[in-house]
């Protein structure tokens, strides 16, 4: 996946100076910077590696559909701890956050 946030220094900027905005499963903190680049952090409250690497894949899945609509912004998503894990439920909620800070059109 192209235009991922890899380095602590991008992450870091974007903890320390984005915005912050939480839905029923994900929290997306975000700043605007020259490029689009994005992130997603998963920590070990979420279970093991396997599990975790999961719920990456389904993060990155639903940011698919909507990555083309938004300009250059550093994302960065966290996901709550929750039972169960579902595609549509990281779609709609990261649509959602998108649209409510107007960074995409409906």
């Amino acid at each position: 996946m192209k235009n991922t946030l890899k380095r602590k220094e991008d992450f870091d900027l974007v903890f320390k100076q984005g915005k912050k905005l939480v839905s029923r499963s994900v929290v997306m903190l975000y700043t605007k910077s020259q490029e689009k680049k994005v992130g997603f952090c998963v920590s070990k409250k979420h279970g093991k590696a396997v599990a975790r690497n999961k719920i990456k894949r389904l993060l990155r899945a639903a940011w698919q559909e909507y990555s083309c609509q938004v300009g250059n912004f550093y994302i960065v998503f966290l996901p709550k701890v929750y039972q169960e894990y579902k595609l549509e439920t990281f779609k709609a909620d990261i649509k959602y956050l998108l649209l409510k800070e107007k960074l995409i059109s409906e």
